[in-house]
């Protein structure tokens, strides 16, 4: 079995499950946009691991002006963080990563977060689940208005250039379409879909999924080179 130095994390749908404030956030910014909600496809298709400004130009159907993309993005984005905090029973991370994190560190394994979430988000996470705890905060790769937006492949390439590692030496877990295609193109070693919302089915017809797990509990430890960490 291939191991691997070091890993990366999608963060949204991933390590915190928050699908579906986004989903009630945005269905309330594409009525304003065109009208209408997005569907559950269109969330899945055009949604999840996008940047604000890509699924605003998808509800349009054109380039947004800079102006509707901060607008928008940026009163959605404070609509969603209160939601998670008024959402106490859920503002917490996933299943098993705490245990799982806490793993990587006693191990010396590389590790850090690819998101497609702004800076404002990221920090919001970073104060609220003390993600410091784990991660070096300067390695974390966030949609900063000039890195592409997944499913291109920049993200990952960035990510694994932060942990001093080739992107084949390391494991990505997504939950994402975009950020699967994107964690392919980016020529990651190993891609682990995690099914925060959707069914398994929806992984199993993707040729560069090679695991499917439903918690961090279930993720197989063996996949990791423990002798090649560094520190």
């Amino acid at each position: 079995m291939t191991s691997y130095k070091g890993i990366i994390f999608d963060f949204n749908g991933t390590l915190f499950l928050d699908s579906h404030l986004h989903k009630l956030t945005w269905r309330e910014y594409s009525k304003k946009l065109r009208g209408t909600p997005f569907s559950d496809e269109e969330m899945v298709k055009y949604m999840f691991g996008r940047t604000n400004e890509q699924i605003i130009k998808y509800a349009i159907g054109k380039q947004p002006a800079p102006e509707m993309v901060e607008k928008y993005g940026q009163e959605k984005e404070a609509l969603y963080r209160q939601m998670c905090l008024e959402d106490k029973p859920n503002f917490h991370l996933a299943e098993g990563v705490e245990e799982f994190l806490d793993y990587l560190k006693e191990n010396n394994i590389p590790r850090t977060i690819a998101t497609m979430s702004d800076k404002l988000n990221v920090d919001f996470y970073i104060k609220h689940f003390h993600l410091e705890k784990w991660f070096d905060i300067e390695k974390i790769v966030y949609s900063d208005g000039i890195i592409p937006g997944k499913p291109a492949p920049d993200i990952y390439q960035i990510a694994a250039k932060n942990l001093n590692l080739k992107p084949e030496e390391c494991i990505v877990v997504e939950d994402a379409l975009s950020g699967i295609e994107s964690a392919r193109a980016a020529g990651i070693g190993n891609i682990i879909a995690i099914c925060s919302e959707e069914s398994p089915d929806l992984y199993k017809t993707i040729p560069c999924v090679n695991d499917i797990i439903m918690s961090f509990k279930d993720f197989n430890k063996n996949l990791f080179d423990i002798k090649c960490s560094v520190k």
